[in-house]
C-alpha cells in the first residue's frame, strides 16, 4: 500500500500532466521545499528563493514536456533546478570575472551540482517510500545488516525483507533516472 506522500505526489503528478488548473500550487506546495533546498545547497538565500521561482516558472511554461511514465515530478523539477543553479553561478561566475578582471578559472559545477541534486532525489524517494521498505533499505545499507538479520529484526519472512528492498530501491531508482533522463 502506497504512502500518503506517494499518494499525493502522484495525484499532484497526474494532475500537473494533464494540465489541471491547480497543479502549479499542488507540485509547488509538495516540493518547493525540495527545490528551494536543493538550490539553497549551492547559492545563497536570494538567489535561491530566484532559482527556486525560476524552476516552478519554467516548469509551467514546459509542463507538456512533463512525461509521468518516464519518471516522476520530483526529479524532473530537480533537473530544472539543476540547470538553472548552472546557469546561476556560471552567470554569477562571468560577472566576478568582469569586475575583477583577473584571470578567472571556472569552477566545475556541474558535477558538484549533481551529486547534490543525486542525495536529494534518494532522501526524497526514501521519504515517499513505506514504512517497513524504508527501514529495510536503512537497515541493509546504513546499518550494515544482512537479509536474514534484517528479517529476524523486524519479525518478517526473508522473502519478504528481499521484496521490500527491491521495491524500494526500484522507486530510488526511478528517481534518479527521472534526473537523469
Amino acid at each position: 500500500m502506497p504512502s500518503p506522500a506517494s499518494q499525493s505526489a502522484d495525484s499532484v503528478e497526474q494532475a500537473f500532466a494533464r494540465g489541471d488548473e491547480d497543479a502549479l500550487r499542488d507540485a509547488y506546495e509538495l516540493y518547493g521545499a525540495l527545490v528551494y533546498t536543493f538550490c539553497l545547497r549551492s547559492l545563497d538565500e536570494s538567489r535561491a528563493k530566484d532559482v527556486t521561482q525560476e524552476v516552478f516558472i519554467s516548469a509551467l511554461r514546459n509542463r507538456g514536456q512533463y512525461k509521468p511514465q518516464k519518471g516522476t515530478l520530483a526529479g524532473w523539477l530537480i533537473a530544472i533546478a539543476k540547470n538553472r543553479i548552472i546557469d546561476n553561478i556560471r552567470a554569477e561566475q562571468r560577472h566576478e570575472k568582469r569586475r575583477s578582471e583577473a584571470d578567472f578559472e571556472e569552477i566545475a559545477v556541474e558535477a558538484q551540482v549533481d551529486r547534490t541534486g543525486d542525495r536529494m532525489m534518494v532522501a526524497e524517494a526514501l521519504r515517499c517510500l513505506p514504512d517497513r521498505p524504508r527501514r529495510v533499505i536503512a537497515m541493509h545499507y546504513f546499518d550494515d545488516l544482512t537479509h536474514s538479520q534484517i528479517a529476524e529484526r523486524l519479525s518478517v519472512p526473508i522473502g519478504t525483507v528481499k521484496s521490500d528492498l527491491r521495491r524500494g530501491l526500484l522507486q530510488i531508482r526511478r528517481q534518479l533516472e527521472s534526473v537523469h533522463g
